[in-house]
C-alpha cells in the first residue's frame, strides 16, 4: 500500500505520540528503502540489519525532531541510516591515518567485466572491501560525498580518504580483471 503525504504526516504524529502500530507502518514503508542504504555499509544482510535496527531506534528516538521545513523524511532517514553504518563500520575497524597519499594514478575499470555482472555481483565485491575501504568507496562512488566531507564524516584526513579510494578501484578492478 502507498502511503500519501498526509497518511505519512499523521504516522509521524502518531509515532512522536509513541504508538507502536504507527511505528510498524513507518518501519515497513521505509524498510526497503532503508535496507537498500544499510547493505551499502555492511559485509551482508545480517550487518545491514544490525545497522537498520540500530537506526530504526534512533529514527522513533528522535522523531519528534524531524522538520519537514528542512528537508523530506526519506532524506531525514537515508541520513540517520548513514550515520548508522558508518558508525558500524568505526566499530568494526580503526580508520588508519599513516597513508597520506594526495595525488594517485586512477586505476582504470574494464567496462567490459562491469557489463557481464549484475548489480547484486557488483555490491558483494564492494562489501568485501577492507571496512574504512569500503566506507569511503561508498561515500565517494554511491553516495556523490566529496573527499573533504568523507574525511570531516570519518574524522581522517582527504589524504587517507583519496587513498582508501584509489585502495577501492585497484582492489574491485583486480576483482573484476578476474571476470574477463
Amino acid at each position: 500500500m502507498e502511503l500519501t503525504a498526509a497518511d505519512i504526516e499523521l504516522l509521524l504524529r502518531d509515532c512522536v505520540a509513541n504508538k507502536r502500530k504507527a511505528q510498524e507502518m513507518l518501519y515497513r514503508h521505509f524498510y526497503r528503502f532503508a535496507m537498500t542504504i544499510a547493505m551499502r555499509y555492511s559485509r551482508d544482510e545480517l550487518d545491514a540489519a544490525d545497522i537498520m535496527s540500530q537506526a530504526f531506534v534512533k529514527i522513533f528516538k528522535h522523531i519528534h525532531q524531524y522538520d519537514p521545513a528542512k528537508g523530506s523524511l526519506h532524506a531525514w532517514i537515508k541520513r540517520i541510516v548513514v550515520n548508522e553504518g558508518l558508525d558500524h563500520i568505526k566499530s568494526r575497524t580503526r580508520f588508519s591515518e599513516a597513508v597520506e597519499l594526495e595525488t594517485m594514478a586512477e586505476p582504470a575499470i574494464d567496462n567490459r567485466a562491469l557489463e557481464k555482472m549484475g548489480v547484486d555481483e557488483l555490491m558483494e565485491l564492494i562489501q568485501k572491501l577492507p571496512p574504512a575501504t569500503h566506507a569511503v568507496f561508498v561515500l565517494y562512488a554511491v553516495e556523490g560525498y566529496t573527499h573533504r566531507e568523507i574525511a570531516e564524516q570519518l574524522q581522517i584526513s582527504e589524504g587517507t580518504s583519496k587513498w582508501h579510494l584509489s585502495e577501492a578501484r585497484k582492489q574491485l578492478q583486480k576483482a573484476l580483471a578476474l571476470v574477463t
